[in-house]
């Protein structure tokens, strides 16, 4: 094993219930200098609009990844072979201030990214999106997108608000910050408001991928279609806990019936595979609501599957 790359502890070291919780026992270091990858949290619910509790996902999350080790067995991805990934901590959000919450994590991004690091975020509500898409732009200019949700966040305004968990998708679209020809939504579903909810993100070009279009079936071959689709620019995945059915994932703010299934999800992030990948967050977890903690525990493996697709990881056939 190459010294260069860490690996997360094993179980044979330390007890999995015993030493920090960093992401899957990866090492801790305050900054992205010198890694390929990151694990980051932003505790972050400001802009929830039914239950908050999704400041504590990070935390929860952590602590669920000590199961994790480092090899996937379906895929055989082997990311701590090719990358250097740590566990770089927390943004620190303004638990008073939603408007300096989103300057200080646009902030941090242009930090963790500057030097190509590629961060998979551990949210936080989905309003965290907007800021980090923010400085994506910056760097890499307009990206293509994988958004997995129950709902379209794409709000103009939330009880008159421009900037809430409903919103970020209209945000980023009207700032010019999404290839809005290479963006797909899978999973969206429930009520709305009006019945042409939905539309509005099919006008600007986006490909929406409803829920029932997804029942008692595979979603292998949507992905190959998606993969054609994104190729060819960066990309960034969104995955909103909440996309898959609170029969799953009950420890959610806003859940949703008749969502996608666990396999489904794996396929949808595996079926990434080969894009250029730049950034991916796993957003929503609201552990108050689950105290078996197996929403937390699924965001945990999600945010795992989320590194091993990441450019640069080694895949064993």
């Amino acid at each position: 094993m190459n010294d260069q790359f860490f690996q997360p502890m094993s179980g044979n070291e330390m007890p999995r219930f015993g030493g920090i919780a960093t992401m899957m026992r990866l090492p801790y270091q305050p900054t992205s200098e010198g890694l390929d990858a990151c694990f980051v949290g932003v505790p972050f619910d400001l802009g929830t609009s039914n239950r908050t509790g999704a400041r504590f996902g990070p935390r929860q999350i952590r602590s669920e990844s000590v199961l994790l080790r480092p090899y996937n067995m379906a895929t055989r991805a082997a990311p701590f072979d090719s990358l250097r990934v740590a566990d770089i901590g927390d943004v620190a959000s303004n638990p008073y201030n939603l408007q300096d919450s989103i300057s200080r994590i646009e902030s941090a991004y242009d930090d963790i990214i500057k030097n190509g690091c590629r961060p998979i975020t551990l949210g936080g509500d989905h309003t965290i999106a907007l800021p980090i898409l923010r400085a994506l732009h910056k760097k890499y200019g307009k990206v293509g997108l994988i958004h997995v949700d129950a709902h379209a966040d794409v709000n103009d305004t939330m009880f008159g608000e421009k900037i809430a968990h409903g919103t970020p998708f209209r945000r980023a679209t009207e700032e010019g910050l999404l290839d809005t020809n290479r963006v797909v939504q899978i999973g969206l579903r429930g009520t709305g408001y009006e019945a042409e909810d939905f539309d509005w993100c099919r006008q600007q070009g986006f490909r929406v991928v409803q829920a029932e279009a997804c029942w008692n079936q595979s979603l292998a071959g949507l992905m190959k279609e998606v993969h054609a689709q994104l190729s060819g620019g960066p990309v960034y995945i969104s995955f909103d806990i909440d996309g898959i059915d609170p029969a799953y994932a009950p420890g959610t703010g806003t859940p949703e019936i008749a969502g996608l299934t666990v396999p489904q999800a794996l396929e949808i992030i595996r079926g990434a595979h080969g894009l250029d990948i730049v950034g991916a967050d796993l957003v929503e977890v609201s552990p108050p609501y689950d105290p078996q903690g197996t929403t937390a525990l699924l965001g945990a493996n999600l945010a795992y599957e989320l590194l091993c697709v990441l450019p640069g990881v080694n895949y064993r056939a």
